[in-house]
């Protein structure tokens, strides 16, 4: 008896014996479809694209996207071969080929959002690329493709016309208007965030009612994320850039300079005139030399009209501590290498208060750099602070708890030697 006569008789007597073997011989050829793919396709393709400058950049991702694809092969063995299978009802026989198809479309579906994340990565590395970031596009497009997707798969599950299924969204129309509610508004706040050069990455953003306060890191559909100053992330929805108020730096930083507004808070009891001895000792200053021989001028002229009409001397100008500190500030930042002159540079006073006479600095640094400013700024006021004893200026200082210690321990000194004074009086 032949091996094929054996076989036959096996089959007739057991039926499901023919169907067995059929079904594990389509599993070995889902099994070697899916070994050559992976093993010669695929490494083949690996290679191709190693040879791009893209392609061997692990960040793109373009690896990602042939290995999805892969997967696509084994599937169509899987639904086409299924049919040939002796013995299987035909229930059986368009369940699994239906389930292959799903997966199929499942693949492509995911093939296709790995590539939109690599032309957003491929197209992030062009130099203009912050200021028209395209990721929330791309992301509408996903959802777009995950839509149709999930519809065919659904479809094809239920072995329906998917017509069937994109006709009946008409009706749906409001229900998917109101649960992809978010997505169409920060597609709108996207768009208008792009079109209007809003937000970039890297730009330094301050939103203190969300608590943000740092540089711009990621751009997405739904979502801006900031790294805070303390390394923290903040993520803020993309609509309420629109929506609500915040501030970007980037204009600072494009000016080439970063603000000083600060004042110094002056003791308005050691303000005066200054006397002939007082502006002898402040020529040693070069930087005012000239200013206090120009003052010095013009009063000279005025007051002496002043005599000429025989007014009282009680109007006759003087010059005082407080104006001569001011010209020595304005020209000490002058010539100061770290405050760039090109920008608004002033010294002014401001109203009076109970906490002192506020003499402001306003001007702009040479950089931008915040560790750079910040010393900038502070080696220009270590040296205002330690120079006022100079121009006879006191800082203004609420007084401590010692200060006060202080005053009635010399209170209290004064009485004994006044006691001890008054009984001395007494013994003479």
């Amino acid at each position: 008896m032949s091996y094929r006569e054996h076989w036959q008789r096996i089959v007739e007597v057991y039926p499901w014996v023919e169907t067995l073997a059929g079904f594990a011989l389509l599993l070995l050829l889902v099994w070697l479809s899916n070994f050559i793919t992976r093993r010669v396709l695929m490494q083949g393709v690996k290679r191709l694209l190693a040879s791009t400058t893209h392609g061997r950049d692990p960040a793109v991702g373009l690896n990602r996207v042939v290995t999805r694809l892969a997967h696509v092969v084994p599937a169509l063995v899987m639904g086409s071969g299924v049919r040939m299978v002796p013995g299987l009802s035909d229930a059986v026989v368009a369940v699994v080929a239906n389930v292959s198809n799903a997966y199929i479309v499942l693949t492509l579906a995911l093939a296709l959002g790995s590539l939109l994340n690599s032309v957003n990565v491929i197209y992030s590395q062009r130099p203009r690329a912050q200021n028209r970031p395209i990721k929330g596009y791309l992301q509408v497009v996903q959802i777009l493709i995950y839509a149709v997707a999930a519809i065919l798969i659904i479809a094809t599950l239920m072995d329906r016309s998917p017509l069937i299924l994109f006709s009946g969204l008409g009706a749906m129309a409001a229900v998917l208007m109101l649960v992809f509610q978010d997505t169409l508004l920060s597609l709108v706040a996207s768009v208008q965030l792009s079109s209007q050069d809003m937000v970039r990455v890297g730009d330094w953003i301050e939103m203190p009612q969300l608590n943000a306060d740092g540089d711009v890191i990621d751009i997405a559909l739904h979502t801006v994320k900031v790294q805070n100053w303390d390394r923290t992330i903040t993520t803020i929805p993309t609509k309420r850039l629109i929506s609500e108020s915040f501030k970007n730096w980037r204009g600072m930083q494009e000016g080439g300079g970063r603000r000083i507004k600060r004042a110094l808070q002056l003791d308005q009891g050691s303000i005066h005139f200054l006397s002939d001895g007082e502006r002898q000792a402040l020529r040693r200053f070069a930087a005012i030399a000239d200013y206090l021989d120009e003052k010095s001028a013009e009063l000279r002229d005025w007051n002496a009209a002043l005599v000429a009409r025989g007014l009282d001397p009680v109007n006759q100008r003087q010059i005082t501590n407080i104006g001569t500190f001011r010209a020595y500030v304005e020209r000490y930042l002058r010539q100061h290498p770290g405050i760039n002159q090109s920008m608004t540079l002033m010294v002014r006073q401001l109203a009076p208060t109970p906490q002192g006479l506020p003499l402001e600095i306003y001007c702009f640094t040479s950089t931008t750099a915040w560790v750079a400013y910040e010393g900038i700024q502070s080696d220009i006021f270590d040296h205002l602070l330690a120079i006022l004893p100079e121009f006879g200026l006191r800082v203004f200082q609420e007084p401590a708890g010692s200060d006060l210690q202080s005053a009635l321990h010399g209170q209290r000194a004064e009485g004994q030697q006044a006691e001890g004074d008054g009984d001395a009086d007494l013994r003479a």
